[in-house]
């Protein structure tokens, strides 16, 4: 009997083993359902993915306040302004009256983001990483109104 316990330990310690850590999930996981879509001047479509806390609309909804497809589409109607490969970056203004917000809006046109931790799936794009509004670390409340 003790045989076949230490048999069958020496097994399960092989299969564990087996596959290291870093290899048991190709990508992190990630919500790849589109929130909102824009085309820009180029005839570029780009989606807004739920994506999770560290990029898409989970993510900047949450820490930078942007609650509005409308924000982010805006500058995304907008030419590129600034473009480092797949990576690029639209910028936009919102206003209230005679408040001004410039925006920035982070896209990676590509079916992975640069570090090849998310993967948007073929022939899709990953879209929006992030928005913010430069120069504050949230946005005001009345962008979302």
């Amino acid at each position: 009997m003790k045989i076949l316990e230490v048999m069958t330990a020496v097994a399960i310690s092989a299969c564990l083993v087996a596959v290291p850590a870093g290899q048991a999930s190709a990508a992190t996981y990630w919500n790849s359902k589109v929130k909102c879509e824009q085309t820009d001047p180029e005839a570029r479509v780009i989606p807004t993915r739920y994506g999770n806390g560290d990029l898409g609309w989970n993510h900047f909804s949450g820490k930078h306040n942007i609650k509005k497809c409308r924000v982010v589409d805006a500058a995304l109607a907008g030419k590129v302004d600034k473009k480092s490969g797949e990576r690029l970056e639209y910028y936009g203004v919102a206003r209230n009256q005679t408040k001004l917000v410039n925006i920035v809006v982070i896209v990676q046109y590509s079916r992975r983001t640069a570090d090849g931790e998310y993967e948007a799936g073929k022939g899709k794009k990953i879209g929006v990483i992030t928005a913010y509004c430069k120069g504050m670390n949230k946005c005001p409340n009345w962008i979302n109104e």
